[in-house]
């Protein structure tokens, strides 16, 4: 079992009320497997994501596993909101896309 550190948390309140909510996120670099337990999404969505282009990792271990900073969960949440809109994968890599275009 991971043990997280009590720190400040980033918000865990949720983007889509009522859909689901996740655990406070303590700063740091998270393994996929902690993104699954606090993001409420399984291992294959986030591998996927990130094979699609919709999530990048931030680094990688030494022993090889991908590492996503917090920006991650903010990330998921736009994909979840887009695809509660029914929109396509393609068009929520075309948004994202924008985004990261006027943010970066």
């Amino acid at each position: 079992m991971i043990s997280v550190p009590t720190v400040p948390a980033v918000t865990s309140e949720p983007i889509l009320a009522g859909t689901y909510t996740r655990r406070p996120i303590p700063p740091k670099l998270y393994r996929i497997g902690e993104v699954v337990s606090y993001a409420n999404v399984s291992r294959q969505t986030i591998h996927n994501y990130t094979t699609m282009g919709l999530l990048q990792e931030s680094s990688w271990s030494a022993g090889g596993h991908r590492l996503y900073d917090e920006s991650v969960f903010q990330r998921l949440d736009r994909i979840a909101e887009q695809k509660e809109q029914k929109k396509t994968l393609q068009e929520i890599r075309n948004n994202l896309s924008q985004l990261d275009s006027i943010v970066g």
